[in-house]
């Protein structure tokens, strides 16, 4: 809103320059030329006298009639109607007066003289109007571009609206998970359930407060990405080897945060089994520009319903790629030779 004013402060200076130049010019290039300020004094009343008077119809279609009647809906009968009026009784009390042609005028042009007046009077409702359109056509720009702007703030905030409540459901699906593998390790070994009930308030102390900024430390989201499949870990026995390398760039590069937990979710709910040997290999590195995040778990038979690539998870993590890296992601899932494989690729970002 604040740029909005200023924006519409420096408009409506820009045109009072122009008017009052529109004003003071004549005289200033007879004062430039002559030198003389008396004729200086006498073109500048002579200038007002036209100037002034379509300076204010101007000013009020600008400021009142165009706003106030021409954009709002029913209302522009009013704006064309006042216009009438307003112009039938200036030029009526104007033209309407008795005319008294000099002589040599009138020896000048003979009959013609009230043609020549009628067409003065013709082209003074001519320069009338285009005053107005003026108006109405610099209120117009104004106008859309503040509908734009309005329109891309409504879409900033619903995107951001759109985030928060994408990364809100994030963060309780992870807690049900972690909390049902640590209930699991309680009947096991209680000393080791107390250490992972550590690791997860650590997860959770990330996950809930430094992942509220909108890119956070892309070494940052490793280290909760290791925690995480720690944790995941807890549901697998000795059938399940779990393969992870996350090789960081040179310099600190900023992500989205909680990107990549789905596809790592998913890799644990849907590749890992207690009877046949599985696997799941979780890789991110650099690629010149690019970031590449790749997992991959092995295909077990499941239902239709139950199956790698499906769920809420999924679905929130391509949404979230459309609104934080629109035109610069790529996202690619495949299963084939028993293994299901995801791909992520953060075009341009190191």
């Amino acid at each position: 809103m604040a740029v909005r004013n200023k924006k519409n402060y420096i408009i409506d200076l820009a045109q009072l320059i122009a008017w009052v130049g529109l004003l003071l010019s004549p005289a200033l290039v007879d004062l430039t030329v002559t030198g003389k300020l008396p004729s200086f004094v006498r073109i500048l009343k002579g200038t007002a006298f036209f100037v002034l008077p379509l300076f204010t119809l101007y000013a009020l279609n600008y400021y009142c009639l165009v706003p106030s009647f021409l954009h709002k809906k029913g209302k522009a009968r009013w704006f064309f109607l006042i216009n009438a009026v307003i112009l039938l009784a200036w030029n009526l009390v104007r033209f309407t007066r008795p005319v008294n042609f000099p002589q040599e005028v009138v020896d000048q042009f003979g009959q013609h003289i009230w043609a020549m007046y009628v067409g003065s009077i013709l082209a003074a409702v001519f320069l009338q109007a285009l005053v107005i359109a003026i108006a109405v056509g610099i209120r117009h720009i104004m106008r859309s571009n503040e509908q734009k702007m309005e329109a891309e703030e409504q879409q900033r905030k619903n995107t951001e609206a759109e985030l928060v409540w994408l990364k809100n459901q994030l963060n309780p699906h992870f807690l049900f998970n972690t909390l049902n593998n640590i209930s699991s390790l309680t009947q096991i070994d209680p000393e080791q359930a107390q250490d992972r009930i550590g690791q997860l308030s650590e997860a959770l102390r990330y996950a809930l407060y430094e992942s509220n900024a909108e890119k956070v430390p892309l070494s940052g989201e490793v280290a909760f990405m290791e925690n995480y499949i720690d944790l995941m870990a807890l549901r697998c026995n000795e059938k399940t080897q779990v393969v992870r390398s996350f090789v960081l760039p040179d310099h600190e590069v900023m992500i989205a945060p909680l990107l990549f937990i789905s596809l790592i979710e998913n890799a644990f709910k849907h590749g890992v089994s207690t009877r046949v040997e599985t696997v799941v290999r979780i890789d991110l590195h650099p690629e010149g520009a690019d970031l590449c995040f790749v997992c991959e778990n092995s295909l077990l038979e499941k239902t239709a319903e139950d199956r790698s690539g499906s769920g809420i998870g999924l679905a929130n993590l391509k949404r979230r790629l459309e609104l934080i890296y629109p035109g610069n992601y790529t996202y690619e899932q495949q299963a084939s030779d028993g293994v299901y494989r995801a791909e992520v690729r953060l075009k341009n970002l190191l």
